[in-house]
């Protein structure tokens, strides 16, 4: 967000302010749970072969938990280069 949008964001009333950080929090939320059932549906898929048992074989266990390490070491540092490069165009402006 430019300086721009954000004077125009100081000066809105209270009501919208609080509008918008309703908004905010609920597509925070919404992309949350997205990531979460995009892991689950992802490491399900790709480490669950059979359903002979009510639980995970050792090596069923091994790759989720692989996977789902894989998944949010990946998500973590998409956000992380996503705020650098958002940090470098606050600071060019």
């Amino acid at each position: 967000m430019d300086k721009t949008m954000l004077a125009d964001l100081d000066s809105l009333p209270e009501e919208d302010k609080a509008r918008m950080s309703t908004m905010i929090d609920q597509l925070q939320i919404r992309d949350s749970l997205r990531m979460y059932n995009s892991l689950v549906e992802r490491c399900f898929t790709d480490c669950v072969d059979t359903f002979q048992r009510k639980s995970l074989t050792k090596q069923e266990e091994t790759c989720v938990r692989r996977c789902a390490e894989k998944f949010l070491k990946h998500s973590m540092r998409v956000g992380m280069r996503f705020a650098e490069l958002n940090q470098g165009a606050a600071t060019t402006d």
